[in-house]
């Protein structure tokens, strides 16, 4: 009777007693390692920011039943995900080892214990690539990607700033202003976009004060004759063809990322944002809509034929066609297997024209193929892999809720918000997708180990 009177925590005492290291049996107790939700001796111990430890599943009960981010005892939030407390919970199994094991087989026996302790790992494993303070919690790396974010922010927005009061975002460019408004110097500015190969022919322009009005009325044969004498067939080509789009459209067609983004802002900054959550949709939109002026361009400089590359420059861009089925083969695998390659080509071909911000794009685009890369190891190695077109459809509503928006509010927002969104995405991004990839690789290293 006096065994069976004997409390399970004199019983985990006795217990522990007898594996306990000499010397530290006569000073702990059960009673010191107990949990604050059950009052028994902790199992897998939880440390929460706190301080506060739990057991593991009553923690995960806690949650489930809560739906707070919150200490049981305290109150207070938790950041990021709890973690067992590896030490303590070795001190524990050594110290009550038989007390330990029979509490670990009801747990075990019970279902709906198993079913909040998945439940709370599944959220765990969702929280655990958008942590919201990596300094606090990987100090090792985070604290200098936060600080370089932080200066850069305050040094674009300041530019940013200063642009925008001295009003040289409201100049006139070649791309909104008519050609009949174009003076002498911008004929020449529209002349010397065209190539390297047209600064031959600006002495004659000057000359002649060929303004907006006048190159109007030019056609191929003013070309040939004097004064303006331009003997290369394919430079005249040239020249007509971007005379022809001048005259349709009224205004200078844009040729490259800043002019395009002049013409077109808020599909600038949508396709920006896009193409880093999910490149692949936003390559199906420029196909969609947007074939001619930007999708067509786009196949021709990534998957080019063998004639292309020893075609001249200003002969292949006079005409484009459709792609051949061997372009349309080499860029469809790329883009199911390398869509972040794709761009990086892209941007490779314009080394000339964007000298920095092309880099920028590149070490974006192999940042992004990497966390591409560990985002389908992560899902192999949970063998999630089913749940990946659910992901693409989650994907795809996505970017059509937001493009949807983008169109709605896109008459409120001021060209100055506009600005700052644009040049965050584009040279900020690469910073942040730095940090990324450094906490993935820790996160390997640590389940490898």
């Amino acid at each position: 009777m006096e065994e069976d009177d004997t409390s399970q925590g004199e019983k985990a005492w006795v217990e522990g007693e007898a594996h306990a290291p000499p010397g530290m049996s006569r000073q702990l107790s059960v009673s010191e390692f107990l949990c604050h939700c059950c009052y028994d001796i902790l199992v897998n111990p939880t440390t929460l920011n706190c301080g506060h430890s739990f057991c593991r599943h009553c923690l995960a009960l806690w949650w489930v039943s809560s739906k707070k981010n919150e200490c049981p005892e305290c109150r207070e939030k938790w950041e990021g995900f709890p973690k067992v407390n590896i030490l303590l919970r070795d001190v524990i199994e050594k110290l009550f080892c038989d007390a330990i094991e029979q509490r670990k087989e009801d747990i075990q026996q019970n279902s709906d214990v198993a079913r909040s302790l998945a439940t709370f790992q599944k959220y765990g494993n969702d929280q655990i690539p958008t942590i919201p303070n990596t300094g606090r919690i990987n100090p090792r790396g985070g604290g200098f990607f936060s600080g370089v974010l932080t200066a850069l922010t305050c040094v674009a927005v300041v530019l940013l700033g200063y642009h925008w009061s001295s009003r040289e975002f409201e100049e006139d460019h070649l791309v909104h202003k008519p050609v009949s408004k174009w003076t002498a110097e911008e004929v020449i500015l529209w002349l010397e976009q065209l190539g390297p190969w047209a600064s031959h022919y600006k002495e004659r322009f000057l000359l002649e004060k060929v303004n907006g009005r006048l190159l109007l009325t030019l056609a191929e044969e003013d070309f040939v004759k004097e004064p303006y004498s331009i003997e290369n067939s394919n430079h005249r080509k040239a020249i007509m063809a971007e005379l022809e789009c001048v005259k349709t459209l009224g205004v200078k067609p844009p040729q490259n990322l800043w002019e395009y983004k002049a013409v077109n802002p808020g599909k600038s900054l949508f396709l920006l944002y896009a193409l880093k959550s999910s490149p692949r949709l936003s390559m199906l939109y420029l196909y969609l809509f947007d074939y001619t002026e930007a999708f067509l361009p786009f196949i021709h400089t990534i998957c080019s034929t063998q004639e292309d590359k020893y075609e001249d420059i200003v002969t292949k861009l006079l005409d484009l066609k459709d792609p051949s089925w061997k372009q349309w083969r080499e860029f469809i695998v790329k883009y199911l297997f390398l869509p972040y390659q794709l761009i990086a080509e892209f941007a490779w071909d314009w080394l000339d024209v964007h000298y920095w911000t092309s880099r920028f794009i590149i070490v974006n685009a192999m940042l992004l193929s990497v966390l591409e890369a560990f985002s389908f190891w992560r899902l192999w190695s949970r063998r999630e892999l089913k749940t990946v077109p659910h992901r693409m459809w989650k994907y795809f509503w996505k970017v059509s809720t937001q493009g949807l928006l983008v169109a709605l509010f896109w008459p409120f927002i001021p060209q100055f918000v506009c600005n700052c969104l644009f040049y965050w995405a584009l040279y900020f991004n690469p910073i942040i997708n730095i940090d990324q990839v450094v906490k993935e690789v820790r996160r390997l290293e640590t389940q490898v180990e």
